[in-house]
């Protein structure tokens, strides 16, 4: 079974057809899915800008990511499952859209930059107050041009369906 016929197979599930169907479904799913979204950017941009040294230098990096990732993951969550969602509603159309492929691909790599980042460029925390290591403002600026990226791609969807 090929991506496209798995894709319109998941157009066919009840849940994809009441949410085509349905007259506030689909909206409230974006709504829910944007909303989600910016908190899930908004904190990933104040890490990244803390990673590139450009700001929150007299908080440590340990500080920020400790009050920081709870919100991000939680919304990320929420995000993910309204994005499902929205996308088992007209999936044959997202999965040949370009912009669609290009957003998920730069999730891919902002998920891979985090992991190397986290398991392996952060290191050891001696820098957890001021100016960041070089790896580490690599890491800011791969994924605040990734997420940056992301949201464009994502906006670009909704003038290509």
């Amino acid at each position: 079974m090929t991506g496209l016929e798995i894709a319109r197979a998941l157009e066919h599930t009840p849940l994809a057809v009441a949410i085509a169907k349905s007259n506030w479904l689909f909206p409230l799913l974006e709504t829910l899915h944007v909303l989600a979204f910016t908190v899930v950017v908004g904190s990933v941009a104040m890490l990244d800008v803390r990673l590139l040294g450009l700001g929150n230098m007299r908080r440590s990096i340990t500080e920020l990511t400790r009050s920081v990732l709870p919100w991000t993951w939680s919304a990320f969550v929420v995000a993910a499952i309204c994005g499902a969602m929205l996308f088992i509603s007209k999936a044959s159309t997202y999965y040949v859209n370009i912009p669609f492929r290009i957003k998920f691909a730069c999730l891919v790599l902002a998920a891979a930059n985090m992991l190397i980042f986290h398991w392996g460029a952060r290191g050891t925390l001696a820098w957890d107050i001021g100016p960041p290591p070089v790896r580490a403002r690599i890491a800011g600026a791969i994924s605040l041009a990734l997420w940056i990226a992301i949201v464009s791609s994502g906006r670009w969807i909704g003038f290509t369906t």
